[in-house]
This record gives structure tokens, C-alpha cells and sequence, in this order.
């Protein structure tokens, strides 16, 4: 309890709490589905926007480089205890770092099989990755596909783009080596690897250019992601452009709306289905409670590592593996606060038509000093003018074919 209520101090001092005046106290329940391990704390590639090396917490400095198989089977033992306690018949444990290939061969395969060795019968253990790719060559994919292990790449689309921000250490690009790696989970005999490609949006670069890139590695799913930026710490945008984020989305999503067998694009999925009435699967919009929570490789319990990029500690609970449940994550106010949908809004949000779409932006983007993560997204224009957008070419569409069926099927 005293390490929870110190990482408590700790939040409070870097912003006033702004659920103060919410019970808290017993969580909401909604349980786990989702456990990232940070299996290696290093990378190679030096990414220079990266959240984890290039922001405000380098806690990644203090903690050992590799998981030990002791917190691996304790995290695993904790994640299937949860599991248990709350009935789940599905869950998902994803490999992260730095880079969770320098984990190494063995060490995957060992994981993968303590993994579904310690949870129930009749719940499915779903094993995950995200990798830079520059890592995975044939024996690597091989072992994925052994154990059913499917990994998501990062790849900012053309060569030339790409280059600019995922470079090694010593300035080189990373894209050729990850084209490769691509190129191998594409064929036939190792697709069952490949879950999709991630690309985090750069409003400088060609929008359809990227995009055709992305879709000539074949992926099963692609994730745009917009770059983890804050209040204190915007994200950059062109002289004289007030939503150049939406504007590179709009892009892509026309070309990708028209397409008669269009890719899966989660981002586009989830603003498509929020204004259909459903619920969005990602983080980027809706107000869908989040499952999903970290161990990191010292086996403390955090956050999404996202909330890196906001302030040094923003991730910790002052909870770990050895001494605490899942459950006990579940009670921590941050996580609350993820989960409790309008109540950890802004009145700024409450107020806002778009709300019910954009479910406040992604959490890490709302982080102001002196408000803590009760504002706006940093990108409130441009999801209200995307998801506006988006509504408006959905509306359209449904007129025109609700119009075509009362041709082809007259009243009465």
C-alpha cells in the first residue's frame, strides 16, 4: 500500500488528481483481457520519436534489460489467477519492449509455451507481438508460426519516409530490413504470423503514397496511429494548417471507403462502427473501457506504456507482480479513470456533439500540467473534423442506398 500511495503523491504533484471526487475505491470490474509483457527494455533502432526513449520517463534505465523467467512466470501466474477470478474464455499476451525480438529465439519459444501451460482449460491464450521488423528472418518466422505467435510490424510506409525517423543507432534506415521481414511473413506458409503493419502518421509525407506502400506488404490489418503527443508537448504542424491530421486521414479514408475489398484499418473501422452506434476496438476513439495492462521486466505493474510520453511515473501504480493481483491493478485510479467512460471527460468533451465518436481522443493525448489528463485530446480539431467526415460520407452513403432499394423494392 505505501508504494501505491507514494506513486499517488507522485501524480498529484505532477497534476492536481482530477477524479478526486469519484469512488474509486472498489474499481469498476471490468477485468483484464489483454497483459503486455516488456520482455526486453532495449532496442535497435533509435527511433526519434519514440515514447519510450525520447520522452519525459526513462525509467527504462533503472530496470534490467531482460525479463527474468521469474517475473515472466510470475506475471503469467498472476494474468491466469485474474483469469480464473473473473472467467474469461479469452485472453491475450503481447511481447513488447525496446524490442521484444532481442528476447531472443529460446527465450520466445519457452514464454510462449509457459504461457498456455498456465492458464485454465477452455480459455483461449492468444499470443502476440510488436516489432521494428528488423529482426525477423527465416528462423525467426519459423518459430512464430511454431508456436503461434502473431506479430504486427511497425513501418512508417515509403522507403524514404520511413528512413527519416526509424533509423540504428549509427543513422542508418531500417526500411530495406524490414521489408524483408515483411516480405517473408507474406507467403502463404507463414501468414498464419502475421497480424498486420502499424504506421504512425507524419502529415509531411504523401498520404495516398504512404498507403500504397503500407497495402504492398499484403497485411492482414493496418493501425495509424497518430504520434503521442500532449499539451505540454504538441505535436508538430505545418504553418498555416489547423487539422493537418485529419487532413492526411481524409486521404486515405476516401481511397480506402471506395475500394470494394478494403484492408482492415482499425482506426477506420472503429470511427465507422461509432457512427453506426457501436463501439470501437482501439484507443484512438470511442469510450470503450480499457483492458489491457503491463508488466514491466522488474515485474512492476503500469499502465499503457503510452503514458510515457506525458510525465516521468505517469505508467506506475506502485503495484508488482510478487506482491499484488491483477485485481489490485483494477483499483488504481489511473486505470479507473480509463474505464469510467464521460465521468473522466472534460466539461470541455462533455459538452462537445462529437464525444459520443471521438470518446475524448486517446488518453495519453489529453495530458495538460495543471489539469493532469482531464482535457481535450491535443488532436481535438482534428477528430472532430475527421470523425465529422467520416459521418457524413457513412450518412451519404446509406441515403444512396436506401434510395436504391426503394427503386428496386416499391412501398406497398
Amino acid at each position: 500500500m505505501a508504494g501505491r500511495e507514494a506513486v499517488r503523491e507522485r501524480h498529484v504533484r505532477a497534476a492536481p488528481w482530477p477524479y478526486a471526487g469519484l469512488d474509486l475505491a472498489g474499481g469498476v470490474g471490468v477485468p483484464f483481457r489483454e497483459l503486455v509483457l516488456k520482455v526486453h527494455q532495449r532496442c535497435n533502432l533509435a527511433c526519434d520519436y519514440c515514447y519510450v526513449y525520447e520522452h519525459a520517463d526513462q525509467s527504462w534505465r533503472e530496470r534490467p534489460r531482460v525479463m527474468s523467467d521469474t517475473v515472466r512466470d510470475a506475471a503469467l501466474g498472476r494474468f491466469a489467477e485474474h483469469a480464473r477470478r473473473h472467467g474469461l474464455e479469452k485472453v491475450r499476451i503481447l511481447l513488447h519492449g525496446g524490442e521484444p525480438l532481442l528476447y531472443g529465439r529460446e527465450r520466445i519459444a519457452r514464454l510462449a509455451e509457459a504461457a498456455r501451460a498456465a492458464f485454465p482449460d477452455g480459455c483461449d491464450v492468444e499470443l502476440g507481438m510488436q516489432t521494428n521488423g528488423v529482426l525477423v528472418d527465416a528462423p525467426m518466422v519459423a518459430l512464430l508460426v511454431e508456436h503461434g505467435i502473431r506479430v504486427g510490424v511497425s513501418v512508417d510506409g515509403r522507403a524514404a519516409d520511413h528512413d527519416r525517423h526509424r533509423r540504428t543507432a549509427d543513422g542508418r534506415g531500417s526500411f530495406a530490413a524490414v521489408a524483408r521481414g515483411l516480405e517473408l511473413l507474406g507467403r502463404a506458409e507463414n501468414r498464419a504470423a502475421y497480424a498486420g503493419v502499424l504506421c504512425t502518421v507524419a502529415v509531411d509525407t504523401d498520404p495516398i503514397g504512404c498507403y500504397e506502400q503500407l497495402i504492398a506488404f499484403r497485411p492482414p490489418a493496418i493501425d495509424l496511429l497518430l504520434p503521442h503527443a500532449n499539451w505540454d508537448n504538441p505535436p508538430w504542424r505545418p504553418a498555416g494548417r489547423r487539422t493537418p491530421y485529419a487532413d492526411w486521414l481524409f486521404a486515405i479514408f476516401d481511397r480506402w471507403y471506395r475500394e470494394p475489398e478494403p484492408p482492415r484499418i482499425r482506426l477506420f473501422d472503429d470511427a465507422v462502427a461509432l457512427v453506426l452506434g457501436g463501439s470501437a476496438r482501439g484507443e484512438q476513439l470511442g469510450l470503450s473501457p480499457s483492458g489491457v495492462v503491463v508488466v514491466e521486466s522488474d515485474g512492476a505493474i503500469e499502465q499503457v506504456d503510452a503514458l510515457k510520453s506525458a510525465y516521468a511515473g505517469a505508467c506506475a501504480t506502485g503495484l508488482d507482480v510478487f506482491h499484488d493481483d491483477l485485481d489490485a491493478a483494477l483499483r488504481d485510479p489511473g486505470i479507473v479513470a480509463r474505464q469510467i467512460g464521460r465521468a473522466a471527460l472534460s466539461q470541455e468533451c462533455l459538452s462537445c456533439p462529437a464525444v459520443a465518436y471521438c470518446g475524448g481522443g486517446h488518453y495519453a493525448h489529453r495530458y495538460r500540467r495543471g489539469t493532469g489528463f482531464l482535457a481535450p485530446s491535443v488532436y481535438c480539431a482534428d477528430l472532430r473534423v475527421f470523425v465529422r467526415h467520416v459521418h457524413r460520407r457513412v450518412a451519404a452513403d446509406l441515403r444512396e442506398r436506401q434510395s436504391a432499394l426503394r427503386e428496386r423494392v416499391p412501398e406497398g
